[in-house]
């Protein structure tokens, strides 16, 4: 594709649409037949099933097919990230609860431009990140979608945050060490601060749907340490467009690449990060995947 082309990203988030909805099919069928999903680990608490892996090949099928000048990055099979854009997939977010039978996880799709892509009636990018993202909740057939500048939904309504301010009115969602616990000892006083400041915290398991509720304001805030791109690439995007600060936690990425997030409504995010995180954070442990740093023209300021 000629980098001066406009990308229709209109016409990306329907790609992402049918391409989710393919592998949600394949999800759907095993969450019906348990009985049959064969489980492999690829470390401590990371798991992987069939299902997993033929979700991402249904998605991958329908992204070559209608998108075939994008590059793929998946969770399971890996990929490149050539062309202006490239697909960003997480076929399965909450895995673990997929495995046994909680029915809360999602599919995950992001479309991740270059820095200089232009799209209709828009400025070309200063920089390169999502620009269109489904989070796809199979169970509740609820599509939480963005577009860059454009604005977030739910469904076909618009979405927005929730005008929460405080951490005493805040519900606030995170994600427990699992299988890095090279930073337990940062996250470990945030998780105690926030039992002790906020009206609540809830660990629910897929930091996909976690983004999206915050978007839709169903929490308040959410944090969480360790993830990998693909988890928060299309949430990152729809938490924006849907208001809320959403950013790395040690402020050196335009968008949380290296997987350390928090999100919340623009004064609430800021008070939870004076309190909550800054006061606990430590060296970081985590880096960004290479096709990440290695994007032409990216900034980390």
């Amino acid at each position: 594709m000629d980098p001066t082309t406009a990308i229709d990203v209109r016409a990306a988030l329907s790609i992402a649409t049918k391409a989710a909805e393919a592998g949600a099919q394949v999800l759907q069928y095993y969450a019906r037949h348990r009985e049959q999903l064969q489980i492999n680990f690829k470390m401590r608490n990371d798991l992987v099933s069939q299902a997993d892996q033929e979700a991402e090949q249904a998605i991958i099928e329908v992204l070559q097919k209608l998108s075939p000048d994008f590059g793929i990055i998946a969770e399971e099979s890996g990929g490149t990230a050539q062309g202006q854009a490239f697909w960003v997939i997480d076929p399965l977010d909450g895995t673990t609860n997929f495995l046994h039978g909680i029915p809360h996880y999602a599919v995950s799709i992001a479309l991740v431009a270059r820095a200089a892509t232009t799209m209709p009636g828009r400025p070309p990018l200063s920089r390169t990140e999502p620009v269109a993202g489904l989070v796809y909740d199979p169970n509740r057939n609820e599509y939480f979608s963005a577009l860059y500048g454009q604005g977030a939904w739910l469904n076909q309504e618009r979405m927005y945050c929730s005008q929460t301010e405080t951490l005493t009115d805040a519900l606030v969602a995170t994600g427990f060490p699992f299988r890095d616990f090279g930073f337990a000892d940062q996250y470990m006083p945030m998780m105690q601060a926030g039992i002790q400041q906020t009206r609540g915290l809830r660990r629910l398991g897929s930091a996909a749907l976690d983004l999206a509720w915050v978007a839709a304001g169903r929490f308040d805030a959410y944090w969480e340490m360790g993830l990998a791109p693909w988890d928060v690439a299309a949430g990152t995007l729809i938490a924006r467009e849907a208001g809320a600060h959403c950013a790395d936690l040690y402020h050196e990425e335009h968008w949380p690449a290296s997987g350390d997030i928090y999100c919340a409504p623009p004064a609430l995010a800021q008070v939870m990060h004076q309190e909550l995180i800054a006061p606990h954070l430590g060296k970081r442990t985590a880096k960004a995947p290479d096709w990440y740093l290695s994007v032409p023209g990216q900034s980390q300021s």
